[in-house]
């Protein structure tokens, strides 16, 4: 319940405010559940109140009903009496039989309940950006998708990437202390396949942080470059380098051409982006989107393209790759960089829908400059 008042309060990312421990996978299951499931647990909790609960009151009933209607293998008086202990807590501890009473009436009435398609879990103006792009039913199917948990996959050495079991913590594993491996969806070697990296080529990662890419980047031999201008993110990056034992060299903010004593060879963007091919991991990213957001998202995105260009040498490849499904930051920020960039030829690209890939979202194009 804490974890998610101070979701509600402050919008800090949830994966956060997570506590550690043997209940942390369960903590999040409820906690993402939450996120992903509120809006019809409003509409469905409206139906059982007279008058629409405030404060803790109001983050309580969403964490009782959350595990009643979403979360099959918690059973019912468990939900309730554990939902109800922690009401006892709170600063008003006679908000335990409100609690009480609404959760055990959603149980009775449950089979009477409407919760609504996938598609009516996220904001209208995604869920209509989708239905236009891919269809009702796929636009379901993507939604769907993105409120299932998601896997944690562990990308090793040889390329390979292994589903980690349910529950395990990822520093249990064996050869975490040794950086046989980091945490990394499969959909993010697309990136990494087109930019082709060798031994021996120097290679600017331009927005590196949290630093999969660019450990895969330099598990192939080349000489990287790490660019993160965020202090905290660029402080988990060193952490990553510093357990996988890589010898990277990192800096703050992408180096002017006067800087750089030459050019590099090939240069990942990897740029910031809407998440929307990862909400299904990210699921607070549904609630801050926007298309204003968006917007701004896209001429940051080409801001960045057009920084790093002056330090690609000719005949070197600049790949740009985004976390994201929506086409203003994709084949829409592709061609308009080609436009704006006639010495620069599209090689490649390739998009991950989940839908179909069964991956998470995600999209890369490799531009090559010409001689």
């Amino acid at each position: 319940m804490f974890v998610v008042a101070r979701w509600r309060a402050t919008g800090e990312f949830p994966s956060s405010l997570l506590p550690g421990g043997d209940d942390r996978a369960f903590v999040q299951d409820l906690v993402y559940t939450v996120v992903r499931r509120l809006r019809p647990l409003r509409r469905v909790l409206g139906e059982f109140v007279k008058k629409w609960p405030k404060g803790e009151l109001e983050d309580l009933l969403y964490v009782g009903a959350a595990q009643i209607l979403y979360m099959p293998d918690v059973p019912d008086f468990a939900a309730v009496n554990e939902t109800v202990a922690a009401a006892k807590m709170c600063e008003n501890p006679s908000i335990a039989k409100v609690v009480n009473g609404v959760l055990r009436n959603l149980i009775r009435h449950r089979d009477e309940l409407k919760l609504g398609t996938e598609l009516e879990t996220f904001p209208s103006a995604i869920a209509k950006r989708w239905v236009a792009r891919f269809g009702e039913e796929n636009a379901e199917k993507l939604a769907a998708w993105h409120n299932t948990p998601a896997e944690t996959f562990l990308a090793r050495r040889d390329g390979s990437f292994v589903s980690l079991e349910r529950g395990t913590r990822v520093a249990d594993v064996s050869g975490y202390a040794e950086g046989d491996f980091i945490v990394q969806d499969p959909s993010t070697a697309t990136a990494v396949k087109l930019l082709d990296p060798k031994p021996g080529e120097r290679i600017l990662d331009a927005c590196a942080a949290p630093g999969g890419k660019t450990v895969q980047i330099a598990w192939r031999g080349a000489a990287v470059t790490a660019c993160e201008v965020n202090p905290r993110r660029r402080m988990r990056l060193v952490e990553n380098l510093s357990r996988l034992k890589l010898d990277v060299d990192v800096i703050s903010a992408i180096p002017s051409p006067s800087e750089s004593s030459r050019r590099f060879d090939k240069i990942l963007v990897d740029a910031p982006c809407s998440n929307t091919g990862v909400f299904r991991r990210r699921p607070d990213a549904r609630w801050s989107w926007s298309a204003d957001k968006l917007a701004a998202l896209a001429k940051l995105q080409a801001q960045i393209l057009d920084s790093v260009v002056p330090l690609l040498s000719p005949g070197g490849k600049l790949v740009y790759s985004t976390c994201s499904n929506e086409p203003e930051e994709n084949s829409g920020a592709v061609e308009a960089f080609l436009a704006r960039h006639p010495d620069f030829a599209m090689e490649a690209s390739e998009e991950s829908l989940p839908f179909e890939t069964g991956r998470d979202g995600a999209f890369s194009a490799a531009l090559v400059r010409k001689i």
